[in-house]
Formats: structure tokens, sequence, C-alpha cells
């Protein structure tokens, strides 16, 4: 057996600016914006599809004290240079009240390109989502455990959910988000691959075809990174509270170490194809953690604050050995009080219940979104 990976860890998180007063989604991105950030904290910033969007990185970081910190410089550094054009981000996967067809598409030939690629499949991607890097330097043992993991990933959709609303409706789903991305081709969950070399084989099948430049363009719910040697989670909403964004990746960290763990011991995860696993994504992206999941050992639904207890002692060794117990506990929390989808909700619910109307009652949707994405995490 190889030596242990190194489980270094990148994140990337894409945010909505939004007009602090109004609250609405702005359609034209302020020249400059970019590189204010980048001033602010070392150019980990780009652009996204849509002028509304932008994308945040961290470096790549060796443990939950450096990845704190960063995302925590990098969503302060955002909302320095938001607030000189009167603006604000918003950590959400959807805005309440945007009409996706005002959105402008961000200028670039790289940009312009896929919007002419996707035509009215494009229109619906002003969403917004949370993507985990985890540095695993063997090839084979990223697609083995990207094979295995794939099980958890409702769990964790679950705990990310932060995207009811869809152009000023309560969609009734946690993760309307899902919904929209899954009209792209080339999403969901991963084939199961025996090696790196099939799965290589197979994605050079699309670019001889020239129907795509790379990997990059396979947007799976999780997959190989085409740029780094990362099993790259992408199946999240993004969650507005930073420390849940936090508690789950380290969740995904250790959900990783676990099974790699299984395999140091001749052992593994039990799969279970692809048919069984998107019913819990369904589930997940329709109830969040407010209702249960399919358990397949058991053959009956689960509660998800009962599947967050039993994989928190899963993975309790390995939250030891990376020394993230108190983050992965933090999924406990977020259980007990609800993800964002469920505030917001519960906050749009509130005001119409006090006579607001039902633009206003969206509006403090945003202004309660806009101060979630600033508030420092809760140690």
């Amino acid at each position: 057996m190889a030596d242990e990976p190194a489980w270094s860890m990148g994140i990337e998180e894409e945010y909505l600016l939004v007009e602090r007063e109004s609250g609405a989604l702005i359609t034209e991105q302020p020249s400059g914006i970019l590189e204010k950030v980048a001033d602010l904290h070392h150019g980990l910033v780009a652009r996204e599809l849509f002028s509304s969007q932008l994308e945040i990185g961290t470096g790549i970081c060796t443990d939950f004290k450096h990845l704190r910190a960063d995302i925590g410089l990098l969503r302060l550094a955002v909302t320095e240079a938001a607030d000189d054009y009167g603006l604000a981000p918003i950590a959400a996967s959807s805005h309440p009240f945007a009409h996706p067809h005002q959105q402008k598409v961000t200028e670039g030939e790289r940009y312009q390109a896929l919007a002419d690629d996707l035509q009215g499949v494009s229109r619906g991607l002003v969403i917004s989502g949370l993507h985990v890097h985890v540095g695993i330097e063997d090839p084979d043992l990223r697609v083995d455990l990207m094979n295995q993991v794939t099980y958890f990933l409702p769990h964790l959709l679950a705990l990310s959910t932060s995207s009811p609303f869809w152009e000023g409706r309560d969609t009734g789903l946690k993760s309307y988000r899902m919904a929209m991305f899954r009209s792209l081709p080339r999403t969901g969950l991963p084939e199961k691959f025996d090696s790196w070399a099939e799965y290589r084989r197979h994605v050079e099948v699309l670019v001889q075809a020239g129907v795509i430049e790379d990997s990059t363009k396979v947007w799976w719910d999780i997959r190989p990174s085409e740029r780094y040697p990362t099993l790259e989670m992408r199946v999240t909403d993004l969650p507005t509270r930073m420390e849940d964004t936090i508690a789950v990746a380290a969740m995904y960290v250790c959900l990783l170490r676990m099974l790699w763990r299984l395999k140091v011991e001749n052992r593994r995860w039990r799969s279970y194809a692809n048919f069984l696993v998107s019913e819990n994504l369904w589930r997940a992206e329709r109830y969040g953690i407010s209702d249960s999941l399919i358990d397949f050992g058991k053959g009956e639904l689960v509660p998800m604050p009962d599947l967050v207890e039993e994989m928190i002692e899963l993975v309790r060794p390995d939250a030891e050995a990376l020394d993230c117990v108190s983050e992965i506990e933090h999924t406990r929390t977020i259980c007990q009080r609800g993800t964002s989808a469920d505030r917001q909700v519960s906050v749009y619910r509130k005001a119409l219940e006090q006579g607001a109307t039902d633009d206003e009652a969206l509006h403090a949707v945003v202004q309660a979104l806009i101060a979630d994405s600033l508030a420092p995490p809760q140690t």
C-alpha cells in the first residue's frame, strides 16, 4: 500500500453580487472590482459565466486552521471590494427573486463560447456552488475513492442546501440549483471506473471527437480535477454561513480518509447502483435535512439527523487524525438549526405572517443572506 495521501485541500466558492439597499442582483459587474479583491488577498478571484457572479479560491491548505483563515480573508476581501460600489456578496446558490434572462454573459471568448454551446440551457445557470478539492497524489486511488464516496454525496448536498427560491417563488425544493444544473450535459453521478487509465480513455473519446477540449467540461457531482492531483467534490450548494462551508468540507475530507483507511485494511465500502444513489440525491434536493435518506443496507428511510450522527462516529478516527473533530461535529449543529435554505424559507414566511408583501418578504430574505454571508464563524 502506498503512503497515506497528503489530504491537502482547497475550496472554491461562487458568490452572487447584489445591490446592498435593494437586494437586487446586479446585471453589470463594476469595472475593477476583481482587481480590488486581488489586491486585498493574493489574486485568488475569477469571473464566472454571468457578470453578476465571481468566484474565489483558497490556496492549497494543509489543515483546517489554514482553510478557515483563507476563506475568511477571501470573504472579507470580496465584501470590502463590493462595498466600494454599494454592493454586497451573498453566499447562496440562487437569488430569491432575480430573473435569469436579465443577466449578461461575462465578456470574453471562453464565456461567450460556453453560452453559445449551451444555448437556452445556459440562461438558467445563475447559480452558485461550493467545490472542494482534496489532494490525492495516486491517480488510481483518486478514481477508486471517487467510486466509493458517491454514496455520501446526497448527505453532503442535504447539509449544504441554500437555493429554495427561484424567480421570486418558493420552489418547494431545498436545492433548486440542482434542478437547473441537471439540464447541462455531462452532469450527475460519475460512471464507475476500474482505473485512472479507463477514466482517461473515456474522456479522450469526447476530446478526440472535438466535443470537449478537456475534462473541465465534465461537470459530474464529483470528478478528478483536470488541473490538479485532486478529487473535486461539486455536488453541494454553497452554504451561506462560513462555518457550514468548513464543516461540509471537513466531512468530505474525512469520508475520503475513512475510505482510504478501509482500503488499507483490505476492506471497502459497499457499492450501490447510481439508480439508488440518485434517489437519495433527489431526496436531498427536495427536502435537505428536514426529511430522510434511504439506508440501502437497512432498506429503510432514516432521518438526516440520525444519519449525521452515524457519519460523525464513522469518521471520528479520521477527524482526530486530521484535527477537525469540532468541524465535523458542526454538522450536528446544521441539523439542529437548519441549513441556509431552511433559514431563508423561515425568514420569508415570518415576514408574510407579519404583514409584509411578497416582494418585501423576498427582500428580507436577501438582507438575511447578506448578514449571514458576512458573519464570522462561530467557535
